[in-house]
């Protein structure tokens, strides 16, 4: 009886036994499970390494201001001050990128970072991912509450970036021209502006002090898989200098401050008796009154674009619901159509869906949770009910709501 052969990895070069994992080549060669998982992690390396170096041309049409404003329009309903404001911002930004290369003048540009205030539903995420969106460029979106400074449990600001680097494929060069959309930024706001805490305040000022490098620019190494850095771990380095950071926040009784700043003691006026809009004091935001309200000074100075997004009122939930490329309506009434039904709204049915919102005091983001709990048993039920039309009223959308 012929002597079974002893399998070794080709790798290795230790003996395989039979109820080893292994895979067997076509030449009679074997790799042991480890030598497998180390050619894998080597191959990520290399891959990320290539990524690192590979070139990428800054190729796309920019488009004018009037003509992202308008690109806006389609997909966010109102805000027209925020979206000029942005409108300038990005095409000032890619401008000075699309020209960097030509340009010898010696007038160096810098970036503009925008900050964007307003309540929560106004649109400020919305904004963001559209200009991202048009401009066809790397965007991440990173939520300020979870940073803390390095060496304590949370993550560090750098790991902003290796959610950026993702989204560009880790294609360096091309995520350093990426838009980076800081959510809740005033959630780290100084606890106790003029009146600083003996303890250490790790999760809001030492976050601000963390962030200055990287919104005016600095060589960062970045963990290309994210998380905490260690001595061991390989990095990847972006420098910020040309990624554009769009910052927001909802930032809670900012209007007294605004108003204790202009001096507005008597009703609707302030001592230059210039005549203000008390229902909407935003619009008259400045650094200074960032800074009152717990950033530190070198942090505002890093967004030198701020602007406000008004509350949503009535007509413009309305119109939200009805008008972008995305409104919700036009959501639901597609994916019925997959299912061969014609659905529509009554016009009353609408305008409770808009009460509703404004009762809950959620903005725009209020309008699908709403919508979701209507639609739900329908969606459920109508695909098998063998209806081809169906219209929902005031009422259903009321029973649905556990108002009948």
């Amino acid at each position: 009886m012929p002597k079974k052969e002893t399998l070794y990895c080709s790798f290795c070069g230790r003996t395989l036994k039979r109820d080893d994992f292994f895979v067997n080549g076509l030449d009679g060669g074997a790799i042991c499970e480890d030598c497998a998982e180390a050619v894998g992690e080597m191959l990520k390396d290399y891959r990320i390494q290539f990524r690192k170096y590979k070139k990428s041309e800054l190729k796309f049409k920019l488009l004018k201001p009037i003509e992202i404003k308008e690109k806006l329009d389609e997909y966010v309903i109102g805000q027209e001050e925020a979206k000029k404001v942005i409108a300038v911002a990005v095409y000032n930004h890619y401008k000075r990128l699309l020209h960097a290369a030509q340009d010898n003048n010696e007038v160096e540009l810098e970036k503009s970072n925008i900050m964007l205030v307003g309540e929560t539903g106004t649109g400020k995420t919305l904004l963001a991912k559209t200009i991202a969106r048009l401009l066809d460029v790397p965007f991440c979106i990173a939520d300020a509450t979870v940073f803390t400074e390095a060496g304590y449990v949370g993550e560090d600001v750098e790991s902003i970036l290796s959610r950026l680097l993702q989204a560009a494929d880790y294609d360096v060069e091309k995520a350093e021209r990426g838009i980076v959309f800081i959510d809740e930024i005033d959630k780290i706001a100084r606890k106790g502006a003029d009146n600083p805490s003996i303890s250490r305040d790790v999760s809001g000022e030492g976050v601000q002090q963390a962030m200055l490098k990287l919104l005016e620019g600095t060589s960062a190494n970045v963990p290309p898989e994210g998380g905490r850095k260690h001595p061991e771990q390989k990095f990847i380095v972006v420098n910020t200098q040309n990624i554009l950071f769009i910052a927001s926040g909802a930032f809670n009784q900012m209007d007294k401050i605004i108003a204790e700043r202009l001096n507005t003691n008597r009703i609707g006026y302030n001592q230059e008796n210039r005549v203000l809009d008390k229902n909407n004091m935003m619009q008259y935001i400045t650094a200074q009154d960032l800074k009152m309200f717990g950033l530190i000074p070198e942090l505002c100075g890093r967004f030198p674009m701020i602007t406000y997004l008004s509350s949503l009122d009535k007509d413009a939930l309305k119109r939200i619901l009805l008008e972008p490329k995305n409104a919700l309506i036009k959501q639901y009434e597609r994916l019925f159509v997959f299912d061969g039904i014609d659905l529509s709204f009554t016009e009353d049915a609408i305008d409770y869906v808009v009460d509703k919102t404004i009762a809950l005091k959620l903005g725009a983001r209020g309008l699908r949770s709403i919508m979701e709990r209507i639609m739900t048993n329908a969606m459920y039920e109508f695909p098998s009910s063998g209806k081809k039309k169906i219209v929902i009223d005031k009422a259903y959308a009321a029973g649905q709501m556990g108002e009948n």
